[in-house]
């Protein structure tokens, strides 16, 4: 069984479901234009990872193979519609703003890939711990392309925050840039896409430049004349 430090890790950064297995992208890139929207996906998608890790990890010694994964859809489906109805309750104007891409959890690849590549093999502790750290790893990514969009499109971070905090987060919104007219292709379809390209492309780099740090520490060990 994988450690639970290795499991945060992999899901936060080493198999980020958005940076690294590119899965969700249609929820990610049509959200993700305000951090507000983005945060409230982003939770909505790790409870979801967190109870139908548990509940598949529970279950999975008396499903068979042959109904696997109509099991674990229907599993998935039930904890989303249980969600989606929390947030037409208790936040309708976020959930109007969300809009189809709540249900679309279901389709959510990261989700049933997690299921059936970790829930289904391992106890409920780390199943739960693996839908946390992806579910993190991929909120994540909504707030930072998310705070990246609203700061270019609009000046603002954390607009309409009393969406989520209620009537006393009025005042969270912070005004980056002063009379700004808003630059409009940073909350449009194309700029989510040069977005998501540039926090890939950054953190590529930053993972070559930790490599090579490592690297280099291992040869310095190797060869005592360097120390």
């Amino acid at each position: 069984m994988n450690s639970y430090k290795h499991i945060l890790k992999n899901g936060l950064w080493d198999n980020n479901q958005a940076f690294v297995a590119l899965l969700g992208l249609c929820p990610l890139l049509a959200v993700s234009n305000t951090v507000i929207n983005g945060l409230g996906l982003g939770i909505a998608t790790t409870l979801t990872l967190i109870l139908s890790n548990a509940i598949v990890s529970l279950v999975r010694h008396q499903v068979g193979s042959e109904i696997r994964l109509p099991v674990f859809v229907l599993i998935i489906a039930s904890i989303v519609t249980a969600i989606e109805l929390t947030m037409n309750a208790f936040f309708y104007e976020l959930y109007l703003i969300l809009g189809i891409f709540i249900p679309l959890i279901v389709t959510n690849c990261s989700i049933i890939g997690r299921a059936e590549a970790f829930a289904s093999k391992n106890p409920i502790g780390a199943s739960c711990v693996d839908g946390f750290a992806m579910g993190l790893g991929f909120t994540f990514a909504l707030v930072i392309l998310g705070a990246m969009r609203e700061i270019l499109g609009s000046g603002t971070l954390f607009s309409n925050a009393h969406l989520m905090f209620g009537e006393a987060a009025k005042d969270m919104t912070i005004y980056v840039i002063d009379d700004y007219e808003g630059f409009l292709l940073a909350i449009l379809p194309p700029g989510a896409f040069i977005g998501l390209g540039l926090l890939i492309a950054l953190k590529n780099v930053t993972d070559k430049r930790l490599a090579q740090a490592s690297s280099q520490k291992v040869n310095i060990v190797l060869d005592p004349k360097k120390v």
